[in-house]
């Protein structure tokens, strides 16, 4: 039998991690995905528009095409993700790693934020406050073998 894994290309997520960025920064779902490695040009696609809240203040809102240039720790000329802060809705044009901080640019501002926030990728509609189908089951479970 062949070996097909060293044919196959990798995952989206998997190439975030190769140039140095946490799979988080992406939501669940990118369905492909296509990458210049000689110019960093990258596009991810997502199946529809993916939205979201984080920590009860940020509603992110991811395109279905998410374009950029990756290098190693930095992320330019993103497109097709934007934050709602307050009232307004920016677009986020550059994610830099510093350390345990990814630094998000919106332009004329940016804010940072500790790398751990960003280990998990947040799935569309519910961000990180999903309830797993499985942990639900256990969690049924449990409550009815202890009553």
């Amino acid at each position: 039998m062949e070996e097909t894994s060293r044919n196959e290309k990798p995952s989206a997520y998997e190439e975030l991690q190769r140039y140095d960025f946490p799979v988080g920064i992406l939501p669940k779902g990118v369905k492909d995905y296509e990458l210049k490695t000689k110019t960093g040009e990258f596009s991810a696609y997502l199946n529809s528009t993916c939205s979201f809240r984080l920590e009860n203040s940020y509603q992110l809102n991811y395109k279905p095409v998410i374009k950029g240039v990756i290098s190693k720790g930095r992320l330019r000329k993103l497109s097709g993700v934007s934050v709602k802060v307050l009232l307004l809705w920016f677009n986020i044009v550059e994610v830099n790693r510093k350390g345990n901080n990814l630094e998000f640019s919106v332009g004329l501002a940016s804010a940072n934020f500790p790398i751990e926030n960003f280990e998990e990728c947040p799935q569309c509609g519910c961000g990180l406050d999903c309830v797993d189908e499985k942990d639900s089951k256990i969690r049924q479970k449990l409550l009815v073998t202890s009553s």
